[in-house]
C-alpha cells in the first residue's frame, strides 16, 4: 500500500471521512486548550462528570424532536451541562459538601436520568449513538456546529485569558483586586460544557471529555509555558483525529473510540519519552543542570 493509499485517499475518495476529520480538528482545537486550563484548576474528573451531565438534556432533546436533532440536542445538552454546574457550585457553596462531591452526585443522576429516557422512547441502537457518538455520520449542519463552538471558544479565550489564567492559578488575587472571579468562573464552566456538547456528537457522551483531559496531560508532560501547552494539545489533539480516523478506516474499528485510544497511546510514549517522562528521570543529569 503506497502512502497516498494509506494516508490520503481515504479522505479524497469519501466525503464523509472528510466530514469527520473537519469535524475532529475543530473540536481538538478547542478542546486541546481548554483541557489545559481544566487540567491546571484540578478539575478533570469534574470534566468527566459534566460530560455525563450532558446526557439528559440531549436525551430531552431527542425526545421532543422525535430524532437524533442536531439543534434539539445541543441546546438540551448545552442547558443540562450548565445547570448541573451552577447547581454543583450553589450545593457546595451552602452545605458542607465538597465541589467535587456535588458534582458526582448530581453526575450518576443525569447519567441514569438521560439513560432512562432515551430508552423510554429510542431503541438501543439511539442509545449507542448517543452514549458513544457517530463521528463518521456527521454531516454539514453538524460541522457548523462544532466549528461555530470552536471559533466562539477561541475567540473567548484571546479576550479573557489573563483573568482564566489568574482565576486559575489564583482566584484569592483576582477577587481582591475586584476581578470579578465568578463571572470568569462561570465564562470557563460556559467552554468547558460547549466543548462537551460539541464532542458529544462526534464522541458521545461517554467519551466527549477524552478530547480534553488526554491531550491536556500530554501538553502538560512536554511543555513548561501556558501557551507552548495550549499548542501541544491542541496538535496532539488534531493527530489523534487524524491517525484515529484512519486505523479505524484500515482496520474497520470503531472511530471514536479509536481516536480516544490514538490519544492514549501518545499519552503512553509521552510517559515514557517526555521531557517529564520516565526515561528522563532515569538519566542523571549533571549538578544544577536542571
Amino acid at each position: 500500500m503506497s502512502p497516498y493509499e494509506l494516508l490520503f485517499q481515504p479522505f479524497i475518495d469519501y466525503g464523509f471521512m472528510r466530514r469527520a476529520l473537519v469535524a475532529a480538528l475543530a473540536l481538538g482545537l478547542s478542546s486541546g486548550p481548554v483541557g489545559v486550563l481544566l487540567m491546571l484548576r484540578r478539575m478533570s474528573l469534574m470534566g468527566d462528570a459534566m460530560s455525563h451531565a450532558v446526557l439528559p438534556g440531549a436525551a430531552v432533546g431527542f425526545l421532543v424532536a422525535g430524532s437524533l436533532s442536531l439543534l434539539a440536542m445541543g441546546l438540551g445538552g448545552l442547558v443540562a451541562g450548565l445547570s448541573v454546574a451552577l447547581l454543583s457550585g450553589l450545593v457546595s457553596r451552602t452545605t458542607s459538601l465538597k465541589e467535587d462531591a456535588s458534582f458526582a452526585s448530581f453526575y450518576l443522576t443525569s447519567l441514569a436520568l438521560g439513560v432512562l429516557i432515551v430508552s423510554l422512547k429510542g431503541s438501543n441502537i439511539d442509545l449507542l449513538h448517543i452514549l458513544f457518538g457517530t463521528i463518521l455520520a456527521i454531516d454539514a449542519h453538524a460541522i457548523i456546529l462544532v466549528g461555530g463552538i470552536t471559533t466562539f471558544t477561541l475567540i473567548m479565550l484571546a479576550l479573557v485569558y489573563r483573568p482564566l489564567v489568574t482565576e486559575c492559578f489564583d482566584p484569592g488575587f483576582l477577587r481582591a483586586v475586584g476581578g470579578l472571579g465568578p463571572l470568569y468562573h462561570f465564562l470557563f464552566l460556559l467552554l468547558v460544557v460547549l466543548n462537551l456538547v460539541a464532542g458529544f456528537q462526534a464522541l458521545g457522551t461517554l467519551m466527549a471529555v477524552g478530547m480534553m483531559m488526554l491531550p491536556a496531560a500530554i501538553a502538560q508532560l512536554w511543555a513548561r509555558t501556558l501557551p507552548a501547552m495550549f499548542v501541544v494539545a491542541a496538535t496532539s489533539a488534531a493527530v489523534s483525529g487524524f491517525v484515529g480516523l484512519l486505523v479505524s478506516y484500515h482496520l474497520g474499528f470503531a472511530s471514536g473510540p479509536t481516536i480516544i485510544l490514538t490519544a492514549s497511546l501518545i499519552y503512553g510514549a509521552s510517559l515514557v519519552a517526555g521531557p517529564s517522562g520516565w526515561v528522563r528521570r532515569l538519566v542523571k543529569r549533571p549538578h544544577l543542570a536542571g
